[in-house]
């Protein structure tokens, strides 16, 4: 099996980022944006995911965390884009129920090559640490939109907004681990009856 593997770098006025990830790997991660609990989300994605994942992000922190965390998602879904190929053999669909004491959380992923993100999250708090939660949308829909995947993200329910976020991120991981799987019964098979995803 290849190694499915990519790097990417994204430079603007705003930000600097990095991002390197290998999507057969063993959850290694090593992660620096500035923001603590970004930080803590993403690594959340690597070890439940089981992607080895490096990110370093120097961005306008000064001004607030959007264009970092933005950009972030947009640079790892260019990743994963680059690193999944051309699809063949891949299980395409996965899904996750995630619980964290009160909350639960759900997301639906289908690399189906076309972006799109419906995302009910109604977060009981703003800020969670340094994170303002507003962003989490803001990173799955560059995500999304970057690596041509259609998303549904719920949160079903949830009292605490650090609980809310921590299913999410690994609910997301979870099922993004399990649709890029390959499938030994689908070896060498694009898993649409269109034959391109």
């Amino acid at each position: 099996m290849n190694q499915r593997t990519a790097e990417v770098n994204r430079n603007t006025a705003e930000t600097q980022i990095s991002v390197k990830l290998n999507l057969d790997g063993t959850g290694k991660s090593r992660l620096h944006t500035g923001i603590g609990f970004f930080d803590h989300m993403l690594d959340q994605i690597a070890r439940h995911g089981m992607i080895d994942l490096d990110v370093q992000a120097a961005g306008d922190l000064h001004i607030d965390g959007h264009h970092t965390v933005e950009d972030v998602g947009i640079a790892f879904g260019q990743a994963v884009h680059q690193a999944v190929g051309d699809k063949k053999g891949i299980r395409r669909y996965g899904h996750a129920y995630v619980p964290l004491d009160e909350a639960l959380s759900r997301v639906v992923i289908d690399l189906s090559g076309r972006p799109g993100l419906v995302m009910n999250v109604a977060f009981k708090s703003g800020m969670i640490g340094g994170f303002d939660s507003q962003l989490a949308h803001e990173f799955f829909q560059g995500f999304a939109n970057h690596a041509f995947v259609t998303l549904h993200i719920d949160n079903l329910r949830g009292e605490n907004a650090h609980h809310q976020a921590e299913t999410v991120f690994k609910a997301f991981a979870r099922a993004l681990r399990s649709a890029l799987e390959l499938d030994p019964r689908a070896v060498g098979t694009i898993p649409s009856t269109k034959g391109s995803l």
